[in-house]
């Protein structure tokens, strides 16, 4: 898991109390959620930085820590089209310097 995803979801969520239990089950949340993202992507991304697919990994980890995940892809349905592609998009056409 990329640094500081945790930390950063655990504040997104108002968790602000230390438990190994809630760790746990974050993490494998966080980790579910990076691959189904990339799975819709079709590409690696990088949730490290502020972008479209951090925040759908938060929105995704908070509807899993409110054991509503079957409603994420039916609510996020346009937010994950639009990831799907853009980042085909951008792993089709290189950097180019104008």
């Amino acid at each position: 898991m990329p640094v500081g995803v945790l930390e950063a979801i655990k504040a997104y969520l108002h968790i602000t109390w230390e438990d190994i239990n809630t760790e746990i089950n974050l993490t494998g949340m966080i980790n579910r959620g990076m691959a189904r993202l990339q799975s819709i992507a079709g590409v690696p991304l990088d949730f490290t930085v502020e972008n479209d697919a951090r925040a759908l990994l938060f929105d995704y980890v908070r509807y899993a820590n409110s054991q509503a995940l079957e409603m994420f892809e039916k609510n996020f349905a346009s937010e994950l089209m639009a990831l799907h592609i853009k980042s085909q998009v951008d792993a089709y056409i290189p950097d180019v310097i104008i």
